[in-house]
């Protein structure tokens, strides 16, 4: 199917260059949606400008260069010289048959195709997904789908929150409660309940403190048991998820996760390239870097945390990381996230 608007702007273009040589040059000719026809051209004003002459005069000539008649049925000019377009019935009409019978309805490809990368849906391990999930979650594959038809090379990433302090107490509490009890909790979906027996053992017991943050520490460094349980909370979170995506629709599948803990190699490395920028400052004991354009309300500069006093690294961290694997690894030349405004800073 052609587009009208399209066409419409190539002769357009093609007209006030005829009518004003050098002097169209950079002159805006584009064709826009307007309230008194189906389309309107203001450039006539510019042109008129440049060369000295009436502005109506020169929507008079551009029209008469134009070529408009096989696909506009009226054309005026209006006020001090803007032009106004009525498409022909029979050329709409006409497009409409073509663009039944095509493969993909009218919708043009893409110039050149791209490699995008989508970061959508991304709930959390251990937690039941929320109406910001489940937005994101249709959102994105609505995206993901418009992408892929018109010819571009999509890659969906599910970045599950999969890392992180919590996981010392929620892998205690999986321990206690024992891992066919645990694994029955979660497969049937009881994601928040977990959480929150864990939490309450957090908040109340000193000794279960003493016991997650142990948990932390072993999992950060590798400990393979403690790999396994968290391997555990990990598959059956990614099971009830799964069955979320099957029942709305969405294309999402096992193998789109890519967790945060998917990054934890590429974080030493984020902080030293940014170091060897001479981006990267000390604050307060913590390493940071003061982004451009990043403020608060009074205007002034906010830290972005890279990483923290403890030797730690944000989250942050973690999103530069993602970039970092989604342009060199995966080629990705856009890259487009689903998420909520508190997200969005």
């Amino acid at each position: 199917m052609a587009d009208p608007v399209g066409l419409v702007a190539q002769r357009i273009a093609v007209a006030f260059a005829k009518v004003g040589g050098e002097h169209a040059i950079g002159i805006d000719t584009a064709v826009r949606q307007s309230d008194r026809a189906d389309a309107q051209v203001n450039g006539s004003l510019a042109l008129a400008k440049a060369m000295g002459a009436a502005p109506r005069d020169i929507a008079v000539k551009v029209l008469e260069v134009a070529e408009l008649q096989d696909i506009c049925s009226a054309t005026e000019v209006a006020g001090p010289g803007f032009i106004n377009l009525t498409f022909a019935n029979e050329f709409l009409a006409r497009e409409l048959v073509v663009a039944s019978g095509s493969e993909k309805l009218g919708v043009a490809s893409a110039p050149a195709s791209r490699r995008v990368v989508i970061d959508y849906s991304a709930p959390n391990v251990a937690k039941e997904m929320h109406v910001g999930h489940l937005r994101s979650t249709v959102i994105g594959d609505a995206l993901v789908r418009m992408l892929m038809y018109v010819g571009n090379t999509v890659v969906r990433e599910n970045h599950v929150g999969d890392w992180g302090t919590p996981f010392g107490m929620l892998i205690e509490h999986l321990v206690d409660l024992g891992e066919t009890s645990a694994a029955e909790e979660l497969s049937i979906g009881d994601l928040d309940s977990f959480y929150r027996s864990a939490r309450k053992k957090f908040d109340e017991s000193e000794e279960f403190q003493t016991r997650a943050r142990t948990r932390v520490v072993a999992l950060q460094g590798g400990d393979a048991e403690t790999l396994r349980l968290w391997k555990l909370l990990v598959t059956e979170s990614t099971r009830y998820f799964q069955t979320i995506y099957e029942t709305l629709g969405v294309m999402l599948q096992d193998s789109d996760v890519m967790g945060e803990s998917a990054y934890n190699s590429l974080l030493p490395q984020v902080a030293q390239r940014l170091s060897d920028l001479g981006l990267l400052t000390n604050s307060d004991g913590a390493d940071v870097v003061f982004p451009e354009g990043f403020t608060n309300r009074e205007n002034q500069p906010l830290p972005l945390i890279i990483r923290k006093t403890d030797g730690g690294y944000n989250y942050a961290t973690s999103d530069l990381a993602c970039v970092i694997d989604r342009v060199e690894r995966l080629d990705a030349s856009l890259l487009l996230y689903v998420v909520g405004s508190p997200q969005a800073q």
